[in-house]
């Protein structure tokens, strides 16, 4: 009874969550492809996964010290996600919400929740 009553709430938290979802993400890798003329296999991007509703959150932060001329702002990103999906480390996701695309790396685990996962996002700077 009481686990069933766990599970309700853990399913109108995710619909409550998947309700803010506003915008889709694709996910690239990179995976080795030969190439059938030179037999020579070689590293490139592909697409992993594409379609996957998300939700783009932003937060600024600004640090302890500063000067009296400049003070740094770190913007935090994260993205969320349906929490069965797996994003590999070092893909690039690319996130269109509101009419806008950009690519971001994935800078650290995702948390994952019963509802949903977060994923702390970088600007993209290419493959390492």
């Amino acid at each position: 009874m009481i686990r069933d009553a766990i599970r309700q709430a853990q399913r109108m938290h995710r619909k409550a969550v998947e309700a803010t979802y506003d915008g889709t993400c694709r996910i690239y890798g990179m995976k080795p492809v030969k190439d059938p003329v030179t037999m020579v296999t070689r590293q490139e991007e592909v697409l992993v996964q594409d379609g996957i509703a998300c939700h783009l959150s932003y937060s600024s932060t600004s640090p302890a010290a500063g000067s009296d001329t400049v003070t740094a702002v770190a913007q935090a990103i994260k993205l969320f996600l349906a929490p069965e999906l797996t994003i590999p480390p070092g893909c690039r996701i690319e996130v269109t919400q509101r009419g806008r695309a950009e690519s971001y790396a994935q800078s650290g685990k995702a948390a994952v929740y019963p509802s949903h996962q977060e994923i702390l996002l970088e600007l993209w700077k290419g493959y390492a």
